[in-house]
């Protein structure tokens, strides 16, 4: 594997191509070991022979993409790692993306756990603060599109009751404006979401305290606001995912 990924990084350095004897010498492989694996590397992807040299192929590119997704995805998780500990709160990060609802990452911690998904966040937007803040965001068409494929249903007493009420309540909040949740999707937590918007991606921040620890709300979710405006510009990155 460490012989073959020399010979990748040995082609990386020559766009234009090279010829299997220049790889080998650079990987510092003998030939006959380079030929085996250039052939291999050649059959899996990894590379392409064009006219009697070895250029990067497709693989590699989907390789270096999926490093490039994951480091994405790093620069997030430490985003709200250290928002967590900063605010003492679980902090959330969600995009919709293809019609859904997609939470892309949380950070709690033992002492200030996340809400447990105990109903699909995908199915049940109408009833968190999550779903809420990215349904603001959206046109009246695809609003009434999501709610076709995922009806309001109660999950607790306090759930809005129809879909008609809820496209109500997100006129009137505004596709900018904070949302506040109050144990409507899980009795005994309460939640807001800030609203992260990049071009025509509606993303959004969130944070969860339990309900006997509502004061807490307001203070939290200013500072996120401050936290998330000074990172505007590595969440907006981060939203290609």
């Amino acid at each position: 594997m460490q012989r073959a990924m020399r010979l990748l990084e040995a082609a990386a350095t020559h766009p234009a191509g090279a010829p299997a004897k220049q790889l080998a010498r650079e990987a510092g492989l003998a030939l006959p070991t380079a030929y085996h694996l250039l052939r291999t590397l050649n059959h899996e992807g990894y590379l392409r022979r064009e006219k009697g040299v070895f250029v990067l192929g497709a693989a590699t590119e989907r390789l270096s993409a999926g490093a490039a997704e994951q480091n994405r995805r790093g620069m997030v998780a430490d985003t709200l790692a250290h928002w967590c500990d900063l605010i003492g709160v679980p902090v959330y990060f969600a995009i919709y993306r293809d019609g859904e609802i997609d939470v892309v990452s949380v950070a709690d911690t033992v002492g200030n756990p996340a809400v447990e998904e105990w109903a699909d966040f995908r199915e049940t937007g109408h009833a968190h603060a999550i779903g809420q803040c990215l349904l603001a965001q959206l046109d009246d068409e695809a609003r009434r599109n999501h709610l076709d494929r995922h009806p309001v249903r109660s999950l607790t007493p306090n759930t809005v009751r129809d879909d008609r009420t809820l496209l109500r309540r997100l006129d009137a909040l505004g596709r900018m404006s904070p949302v506040v949740e109050q144990q409507e999707y899980a009795l005994g937590t309460v939640c807001a979401a800030i609203p992260v918007t990049v071009g025509t991606t509606a993303a959004t921040m969130a944070i969860s305290v339990p309900s006997s620890q509502a004061y807490r709300l307001k203070p939290a979710t200013r500072l996120l606001q401050e936290e998330t405006g000074k990172l505007l510009r590595t969440l907006a990155f981060s939203i290609s995912i």
